[in-house]
């Protein structure tokens, strides 16, 4: 799986570009190679300070938004990686509430990659590196991590449990399965349950473990104590909002600031994992007031003014880069009603991740392609879908009839619809 990225910065672009060179060698699996680069960095990530870490299949990004944004609202200062990143890779390193600027990103990369050059690390393992080393460098009150993919493998479960404060995981669901469900001995066989084992590897001795009551199937959960028993984690598992009777310090919860019936969910996790550790004091209102301040872009997005809203002007414009099953089903509780799909999906994706959970209120289905990647075809999509070549195309074609628009399928088609409506995530 290759990744992408491009910057406007040319010595940026130089170091981007030989990031785009690196591959990981087939059936490459475990943590040598990051630790061996973190090694000849002066293992910055024993240097962190109070670290969350958040895997899942949906929502951890959304989650850890959460967890920003209620620290923030402490007046913590927070470093926070994500990935992917929707238009500029600065996206992926925040440094104590700034994205990284593109001098030290250059700067930055090149010493990592330098660092690493014959050890043949991956594009994620260069980043992860590359955060970890300037989190150490720059002081700072926490930290918030989100897992690139599993878990157990990912680069990101280098972090031990002496910078830990919480470790949380989200919503699961079968994604990627090429690299989750590759055939191992001595794991679980049935697909969730693997997803389950996969994410849980991140729980470490005598860290907080987070998950939300009822968020995933009871056979996931299992696993996930499982794992957590024999890690020596503490597992908690925290109740919902949704039910709209749950209480912060006397105050009842606002509605959260991303959008959605499920990042309540998200919300939850990020209060559980706050509250269930104590290594950072958060207040009652500061927990409050991030869960109604939060953002996390292309998730259940409103597009605001620009080029393409003027568009479809009188219609709304809700971006999402959900791409699998269970992101279909948090779509669909979030839009009520009809509304017009414009989509662009991956290759490597299931075609029908969205369509079956919004089957009999599409009004009309527009593919189109996923700029700089392979993407399914008009003709994947069944015989009402009608192509167009670009996301200016299919607004330009849609009936002015007041019906809400959703453009999905894509992180990467999300990020590009953002650039092209000059709404750059910063």
């Amino acid at each position: 799986m290759r990744d992408f990225a491009r910057s406007d910065s040319a010595a940026v672009q130089a170091q981007l570009d030989r990031l785009a060179q690196l591959s990981v060698p087939d059936g490459r699996l475990g943590l040598d190679t990051i630790r061996a680069l973190l090694d000849r960095l002066g293992n910055p990530h024993r240097k962190l300070p109070p670290t969350f870490h958040v895997a899942g299949t949906n929502g951890k990004g959304s989650t850890c938004a959460f967890l920003r944004a209620m620290l923030e609202a402490e007046g913590y200062k927070v470093h926070v990686t994500t990935s992917p990143h929707l238009v500029r890779y600065n996206e992926r390193i925040r440094v104590a509430g700034e994205l990284i600027s593109d001098e030290r990103l250059s700067v930055l990369l090149a010493d990592v990659l330098d660092a690493g050059e014959d050890l043949n690390p991956s594009f994620f393992e260069v980043t992860i590196a590359a955060a970890f080393t300037e989190f150490a460098r720059v002081p700072a009150d926490a930290c918030v991590v989100e897992v690139g993919l599993g878990g157990r493998f990912d680069a990101t479960n280098v972090l031990e449990a002496d910078v830990l404060a919480a470790c949380g995981i989200a919503a699961l669901g079968i994604d990627h399965e090429r690299f989750l469900l590759a055939p191992e001995e001595g794991v679980p066989e049935e697909p969730i349950a693997r997803i389950a084992f996969e994410k849980a590897g991140i729980a470490k001795q005598g860290v907080p473990l987070v998950s939300v009551r009822g968020n995933n199937p009871s056979q996931a959960q299992q696993v996930i104590q499982a794992v957590a028993e024999a890690k020596g984690a503490p597992l908690h598992e925290v109740y919902s909002f949704e039910n709209g009777n749950i209480y912060i310090d006397d105050y009842h919860y606002p509605e959260p600031g991303i959008r959605g019936p499920h990042q309540h969910r998200n919300a939850a996790l990020a209060n559980g994992m706050l509250r269930l550790q104590d290594k950072v004091a958060v207040s009652g209102d500061s927990i409050k007031k991030g869960i109604g301040s939060a953002f996390w872009p292309a998730r259940m997005q409103l597009l605001g003014p620009g080029p393409l809203s003027a568009l479809a002007e009188g219609q709304d414009i809700w971006l999402d880069g959900g791409h699998n099953p269970s992101a279909g089903l948090a779509i669909a509780e979030a839009i009520d009603g009809p509304l017009h799909l414009v989509m662009g999906m991956l290759a490597n994706k299931d075609p029908r991740s969205l369509l079956d959970a919004l089957a009999g209120r599409i009004r009309s289905l527009t593919v189109i392609p996923v700029p700089g990647h392979e993407a399914h075809p008009v003709d994947a999509f069944g015989r009402d879908a009608q192509p167009a070549l670009t996301v200016e195309e299919a607004l330009f074609n849609l009936p002015a009839d007041g019906y809400p628009i959703l453009i999905a399928g894509s992180l990467y088609l999300a990020g590009e619809v953002l650039r092209l409506n000059d709404e750059i995530p910063d």
